[in-house]
């Protein structure tokens, strides 16, 4: 299954696409061509976190855990504040964000505009799933209980997505229906740093 399945099962595709005022299938374009970075971010500060994933969920829960991913389901306007915050703790600077809408916006034709205020909407999605996923694994090991797969998976594909061993990048780009791995041009297991290439190429 793939990312973008678990986010319209969740209903987040739907509540982007309202807020946004654009249609279902313009905001799944949207969401898979900046997943891949958005994914790459997370990846790079779970690598650097001590526990890796786990650590990753503890950071994620200062930013505002699970409830970011609610914030967004809500019907009220989101809060794209917390979302920038996620953004900043994954991509650095808002130039790596400008660039990110700017790849997608080649990739998919939408104005990147769009691209701009999609991009921290769906980094609070993303943000929340890893760290509901993370909670529930934490609750499980706690009561020696195996941990609860959500969405057909979702700890598995988080965990391929995300993991450091899928340093080959056919595991990264597995749950994005391979667009991850098509970016992902070093092999390196994470395309964001090929997106940022290919956007500095563009410019010059």
């Amino acid at each position: 299954m793939q990312l973008t399945d678990i986010l319209a099962q969740m209903g987040g595709l739907q509540a982007m696409a309202r807020e946004l005022g654009v249609s279902e299938s313009q905001a799944a374009s949207g969401a898979e061509a900046l997943l891949p970075a958005i994914l790459g971010g997370f990846k790079k500060q779970a690598q650097a976190q001590p526990s890796g994933l786990e650590g990753l969920g503890g950071l994620l829960g200062q930013l505002g855990g699970g409830g970011l991913l609610d914030e967004v389901l809500a019907p009220q306007p989101t809060n794209v504040e917390r979302g920038n915050d996620v953004l900043g703790q994954i991509f650095g600077s808002r130039d790596v964000s400008r660039a990110v809408a700017q790849n997608a916006s080649s990739q998919t034709g939408l104005d990147t505009s769009l691209l701009k205020k999609m991009l921290p909407m769906l980094a609070m999605v993303v943000a929340g799933l890893i760290a509901r996923q993370q909670g529930a694994s934490t609750s499980a090991q706690a009561s020696e209980q195996p941990a609860p797969q959500g969405g057909g998976g979702l700890g598995d594909l988080l965990g391929s997505l995300l993991g450091g061993q899928a340093a080959g990048g056919a595991g990264a780009g597995g749950g994005l229906g391979g667009l991850a791995s098509m970016l992902d041009l070093n092999r390196d297991g994470n395309p964001l740093d090929d997106i940022l290439q290919m956007v500095g190429k563009a410019m010059r």
